[in-house]
C-alpha cells in the first residue's frame, strides 16, 4: 500500500524505526530522535530490531574486524533472526539509521533492505535516513539511495552525525575504539565518536517530525528536516572516499574469491592487506591531503557543487534551529 492510502484523519501515524547499533552510539542518537514521537499518543512507533544470525563482536577482534570488509564493500547481506514484520504492516514514515562499515551501509542494514519483506514495506513510503559515523559516509548514502530506490522507497531527509576529530586522528581513533571497546583508549589521541552535545542536539529532528506527522507532511515529497542542520558534507573528503572505495572493493573481490566469511585461508590475505593499508594511510593520505590543501583555492566552484548535491535532501541550512532547540 502507498501514501496516497495512508492513515483516516483521526488515526495515529505508524512509524517503523530499524535499529542496529554495534557500539551502542547509534542506538543513543536514535533514541534521541524518536523520544519525541515516543511522547505523542498521536504516533505509533515500532522499532525493529535487526538481529544476525551470527552476531558481529564488540570490540572485534582484529581478524574479524579485517574479515568483515569483503562482504561490506560488496554489499553481501548476512542472514538475519527472523524479524517480527510480516510485510502486511502499512507506515506513513520509515526511519531507517545506519552505521557506515568501510565505506558502505553496515551489514544488517544492507541484510534488511535486500530482505524479501523489504520492498513490501517501503513500497512508496517516506524513508529518513540517519547516519552516525566517522567523517566519510558520501558513497555509502549514493549505495543507500541506490537500495531504497530499488525498493521503490522515497527518501525524504537525510540525517548525518559524525566524528569531530581531525581526519588523520579519526583514521586512528574509530579502528582503536572498534577493537578495544574504549572510545579513548590513548590520552594524546582524541575520543572517538559523535561528540556528546551532537547526539543530545539531535532530539530536534524528533521534534520536527512529530510536527510534520500532525500535519501530513511525509505525504508530499520537501524534506521535513530542512533548516535543522542535518547535513553538513565535506565535499574535500570524496577522492579519498573513492580511493578507499575502489580499494575496498578490488581486494574484497579478491578475497571473496580466496573463502567465504571466517575461513582461516583468508586470513594471510587479509593480514597483506592491513599492511598495504597502513602504508597507504602513512604515505598516499598525507600527500593526498596535501595536494587538496593546495589546490583547493583552484576548485571552489566545483567543491560547492559537490557540496550542494550531497547535502540533499535535508540540507545544511540551519534557519529553524530557534524553533527546535534542544
Amino acid at each position: 500500500m502507498n501514501t496516497s492510502t495512508a492513515s483516516t484523519a483521526g488515526s495515529p501515524k505508524r512509524v517503523l524505526v530499524l535499529e542496529y547499533s554495534q557500539t551502542g552510539q547509534l542506538a543513543e542518537i536514535t533514541r534521541r530522535i524518536i523520544a519525541p514521537l515516543q511522547q505523542d499518543a498521536r504516533i505509533e512507533l515500532h522499532v525493529e530490531t535487526l538481529r544476525p544470525v551470527k552476531p558481529f563482536p564488540f570490540p572485534w577482534g582484529f581478524l574479524s574486524f579485517l574479515d568483515a570488509f569483503p562482504e561490506s564493500a560488496h554489499m553481501v547481506p548476512p542472514a538475519l533472526q527472523p524479524l517480527s514484520l510480516s510485510g502486511d504492516e502499512d507506515f506513513d514514515l520509515v526511519i531507517l539509521p545506519y552505521q557506515v562499515w568501510f565505506l558502505a551501509p553496515s551489514q544488517p542494514v544492507t541484510a534488511f533492505i535486500k530482505h524479501p519483506l523489504a520492498r513490501r514495506l517501503l513500497q512508496g513510503k517516506p524513508v529518513v535516513t540517519v547516519i552516525a559515523c566517522r567523517n566519510m559516509w558520501m558513497l555509502a548514502q549514493e549505495k543507500m539511495k541506490g537500495l531504497l530506490q530499488a525498493c521503490g522507497a522515497r527518501l525524504l531527509d537525510n540525517v548525518v552525525l559524525v566524528d569531530p576529530s581531525p581526519t588523520l586522528a579519526s583514521l586512528w581513533t574509530t579502528p582503536l575504539w572498534l577493537l578495544s571497546g574504549k572510545k579513548q583508549p590513548l590520552r594524546i589521541l582524541p575520543p572517538a565518536g559523535v561528540d556528546a552535545a551532537s547526539i543530545h542536539a539531535a532530539r530536534r529532528f524528533g521534534l520536527a517530525l512529530r510536527d510534520a506527522l500532525r500535519n501530513d507532511e511525509e505525504r508530499g515529497s520537501a524534506p521535513l528536516l530542512a533548516g535543522l542542520g542535518a547535513v553538513d558534507s565535506d565535499p574535500h573528503l570524496l577522492f579519498s572516499e573513492q580511493a578507499g572505495t575502489r580499494s575496498f572493493y578490488l581486494w574484497g573481490k579478491l578475497l571473496r574469491a580466496v573463502g567465504g566469511p571466517g575461513e582461516a585461508r583468508r586470513y594471510p590475505w587479509l593480514i597483506l592487506y592491513v599492511i598495504f593499508l597502513i602504508t597507504l594511510i602513512l604515505t598516499v593520505v598525507p600527500v593526498s591531503l596535501l595536494v587538496q590543501t593546495l589546490t583547493r583555492p583552484f576548485r571552489q566552484r566545483r567543491f560547492a557543487a559537490l557540496k550542494q548535491r550531497f547535502d540533499q535532501p535535508s540540507g545544511s541550512g540551519r534557519e529553524r534551529m530557534q524553533q527546535y532547540e534542544c
